[in-house]
């Protein structure tokens, strides 16, 4: 078993040019052939600025998932002593692969070719898919089944946000001012989710120049065994909270159901995802023995800058209070990229110079789909 596993390099690639709030439906289109009523104050709520669709302005899709995971992972490897083909092990993480089977990560070492064949394993559910795959690939190094490990996490999201998938009825602007989480069922996600890849990799030992990212614990859990359906895609929730997938519909009702768009039930989403990550924070915080003051940065994966002040309470009556000058998003700039969003974080701060060696990062990620949670400690060395 080896010591320690670091993070040596990270990479990304997000496809085109960066798309204003104001250029949005340009490239999703409007539905119903009227522009949306909910946007603008959606937008003002979710604090993004821009954000990457791989989408021409004709709705033509630029690249695939699948593509864009390949060039972040190719990007590795541009300069330095490895090739792809010292790899051993390939973990990805989507919530949007392209089709049912094969799985993501197969389809993505089908586009790396090579001149081995490699263990590859794919991750896919939502948010947490991308911890879940360094999870994966940290593991096999830690275990010294392996010698390096990449680990990949890649959205195109703008798939599910084109007008053609939703109803009429998406519009609930009325709501929204005295009610804000009541927008997020359709128009929140609409108006925040991104495309983009990024890539990791991971060795036993630090980079020879540079930094590298200790990864000294991740832990993953899930409350599926108390919460029902939070958001959820290519279904419908019945009045009992009772998900029910695609196949059990006729095709007829699977465009007037809008059963392809993004869904998210408020409600349980208002009452839950915060309260829910600060518990297993606490958890955490007592099983590793770390406190606030020892947390030089925070990355929080945040859908929308909405829940940041939301956050900051929920640490105060914590007695865990991580002030905001400690914090890192990213998240105005490169939009929700779901999986990819932590790694979105890792990278830009990495190679931002803003790090020092022996800081501790704390990366959290949730996902409200059945509410999961991934939690991870780094130190700069």
């Amino acid at each position: 078993m080896k010591e320690a596993v670091y993070i040596t390099k990270a990479s990304k690639f997000f496809p085109n040019s960066p798309i204003t709030n104001d250029e949005m439906e340009s490239y999703l289109g409007m539905v119903n052939n009227q522009p949306s009523k909910a946007r603008r104050i959606v937008l003002g709520k979710n604090g993004i600025k821009t954000r990457y669709y791989a989408l021409d302005k004709d709705g033509n899709v630029t690249h695939t998932n699948v593509g864009m995971a390949a060039i972040a992972i190719k990007k590795l490897f541009e300069t330095g002593e490895l090739t792809y083909d010292d790899v051993d092990v390939l973990a990805c993480g989507t919530s949007s692969p392209e089709q049912l089977l094969p799985s993501h990560g197969i389809m993505v070492q089908g586009e790396m070719g090579g001149k081995r064949n490699i263990e590859v394993t794919s991750f896919a559910g939502s948010c947490c898919t991308g911890i879940q795959a360094l999870k994966y690939a940290y593991m096999s190094v830690m275990l010294d089944s392996t010698k390096t490990a990449v680990a990949s996490a890649s959205e195109r999201l703008s798939a599910w946000m084109k007008a053609s998938y939703f109803e009429k009825e998406t519009e609930k602007f009325l709501e929204i001012d005295s009610h804000p989480l009541l927008a997020f069922e359709k128009e929140f996600l609409r108006w925040m989710l991104s495309d983009g890849a990024l890539a990791l990799l991971l060795q036993s030992k630090p980079a020879t120049s540079g930094l590298s990212l200790r990864i000294d614990w991740i832990e993953t859990t899930s409350y599926a065994n108390e919460k029902e359906t939070c958001m959820y895609a290519g279904a419908e929730k019945d009045e009992n909270g009772i998900l029910k997938g695609w196949t059990f519909f006729p095709e007829s009702e699977w465009l007037t159901k809008s059963l392809f768009s993004l869904k998210q039930d408020t409600r349980l989403l208002g009452e839950n995802i915060i309260k829910l990550g600060g518990r297993y924070m606490m958890e955490l915080a007592k099983k590793h023995n770390f406190t606030a003051d020892d947390i030089d940065w925070y990355m929080p994966h945040l859908s929308s800058m909405f829940f940041k002040d939301q956050i900051l309470k929920e640490f105060e009556n914590l007695g865990f209070y991580i002030p905001e000058e400690r914090w890192f998003l990213n998240l105005p700039k490169v939009g929700n990229i779901a999986s990819a969003s932590a790694f979105a974080m890792i990278e830009e701060l990495l190679y931002s110079g803003k790090l020092k060696k022996g800081q501790k990062i704390l990366m959290m990620v949730p996902e409200s789909a059945r509410f999961s949670y991934g939690y991870c400690m780094l130190t700069v060395c």
